[in-house]
C-alpha cells in the first residue's frame, strides 16, 4: 500500500481497531448539546448485570419513568444481556461507555407490528422546577444481529410529547394540540443495501406536500427523499436525533437535525409541529418493531437489536429559526405524516473516511 492510500483509508483503519479520531464532520454530544444551548441532560439507567425478560421490565418499569408505569407492547421481549460485539465500538468523536451489559430487543420469527413484535413504550423526561421541554436531543447506540433480515422495514426509538400518549402513531394522527412523534426506520432497498429515515407525525400545513422534494400519501404522510445509507449488521453505530418545537402557533419553524456516528447527515427546517403553545417534548418514544402493517413485513427468523448509552439534553427554548407564517386556508387539511430522511452511504464514507 502506498502512503497516499493508507494516509486515506488511515481513519477508517482506526475506526476498526477501536482507537476513535475525530474526522471531518464528527462533532462530540457534548458541543452539539451546548450549541443548541441544552442545558439539562439525563443518562437512562442500566443494570450492573445481565437480567432476565422478568428483571429487565421490572427494572425499565422502576427506573426509565414510563408513562403508563409498565412496557406498553413487548415486556418478554426485552432482557439485559452482554454486549454481543465488544470488539466494534461506535465510531465518531463522542467516548462510549462500554462496560456493563446492553438492552436486546427480540422480534421473534413471524411477527411484525408493535403488537408482537420488539417492544415500546415512552419514557417521560420530567424537570425539577417543573418546566418544559421545548427542545430535546436524543442519543443511543444501536447494533444488529450478524444475521439481521432487513425484510421490508422496521421503527427505531425516537422522540415524541404531547398530553396525548396513546396517539400519533399506528396511523392515528395529530390535530396540533395533542402529539406528536418522531422515530427512525429502518428500510430495505435494493440487494444487500439498508437505509434508515425519520418517520414523524406532525402537521403539514402551508402546501408542504406541494415541494418537489416531498411525497405525499393520504395515508401514511409525507416523505422527503434523501437517498440512501447502509445499516450494516453486527455493528455498534451512534444515532442523535435533535427536535426543536416551533415556537409560535402560527408559525412553522420546528427543526430537526440527524446525527450518524457524530457526523450531521440531515437538517430540516420550517416544521409544524404544534397549534397550541402548551404543547411539549415528553421525553424517549422507544418504539422498534417489523413494520408495516401486514405479514408481508415479518421477519422470517428471531433476531435482535441492541441499544446503550442512551442519553437526553433539554432546554425549555423552541426553535429560534424564523420559519414560516402558517396560511389558515392552506392548513384547514393539515394532516399528519411521516417525514423520511434517508442518506447515501458513500456520503458517509466521504465523511469518514476520506475527509
Amino acid at each position: 500500500m502506498d502512503m497516499f492510500t493508507f494516509l486515506l483509508l488511515a481513519p477508517f483503519f482506526l475506526w476498526a481497531s477501536g482507537t476513535h479520531v475525530l474526522a471531518a464532520g464528527q462533532i462530540p454530544l457534548a458541543s452539539v448539546a451546548a450549541s443548541f444551548s441544552l442545558t439539562t441532560s439525563t443518562v437512562m439507567p442500566y443494570p450492573s448485570a445481565t437480567q432476565s425478560a422478568s428483571d429487565t421490565s421490572s427494572f425499565i418499569a422502576s427506573q426509565w419513568s414510563l408513562s403508563k408505569g409498565h412496557i406498553q407492547n413487548g415486556d418478554t421481549n426485552v432482557a439485559f444481556v452482554n454486549d454481543p460485539f465488544p470488539n466494534s465500538p461506535a465510531p465518531g468523536a463522542t467516548v462510549s461507555n462500554t462496560s456493563g451489559p446492553v438492552l436486546q430487543v427480540t422480534y421473534a420469527a413471524g411477527t411484525y407490528g408493535s403488537a408482537d413484535s420488539g417492544a415500546q413504550w415512552y419514557s417521560l423526561w420530567n424537570t425539577t422546577d417543573g418546566s418544559q421541554f421545548q427542545s430535546m436531543l436524543l442519543s443511543y447506540e444501536l447494533a444488529f444481529d450478524s444475521n439481521f433480515n432487513w425484510v421490508q422495514g422496521g421503527k427505531l426509538p425516537g422522540l415524541r410529547g404531547g398530553t396525548d400518549v396513546n396517539d400519533c402513531s399506528g396511523g392515528a394522527q395529530p390535530n396540533g394540540t395533542n402529539c406528536f412523534s418522531t422515530r427512525l426506520m429502518w428500510r430495505k432497498k435494493r440487494a444487500r443495501r439498508r437505509y434508515k429515515r425519520i418517520y414523524a407525525y406532525m402537521l403539514t400545513p402551508n402546501n408542504m406536500c406541494s415541494d418537489s422534494n416531498i411525497i405525499c400519501n393520504s395515508d401514511y404522510g409525507v416523505s422527503i427523499d434523501r437517498g440512501s445509507f447502509g445499516f450494516e449488521t453486527g455493528h455498534w453505530c451512534r444515532i442523535t436525533l435533535l427536535v426543536q418545537l416551533n415556537n409560535a402557533s402560527g408559525v412553522a419553524n420546528g427543526n430537526i437535525i440527524l446525527y450518524f456516528n457524530d457526523v450531521q447527515v440531515i437538517s430540516q427546517q420550517n416544521l409544524y409541529f404544534r397549534t397550541v403553545n402548551d404543547f411539549a417534548i415528553g421525553g424517549l418514544y422507544f418504539s422498534t418493531f417489523f413494520g408495516g402493517d401486514d405479514s408481508s413485513w415479518a421477519t422470517p427468523q428471531t433476531v435482535h437489536t441492541y441499544y446503550r448509552n442512551i442519553q437526553m439534553w433539554g432546554s425549555s427554548s423552541p426553535s429560534l429559526l424564523s420559519g414560516q407564517t402558517i396560511n389558515a386556508a392552506l392548513c384547514s387539511s393539515c394532516r399528519f405524516g411521516s417525514i423520511v430522511w434517508t442518506l447515501s452511504t458513500s456520503v458517509l464514507l466521504t465523511l469518514f473516511i476520506y475527509l
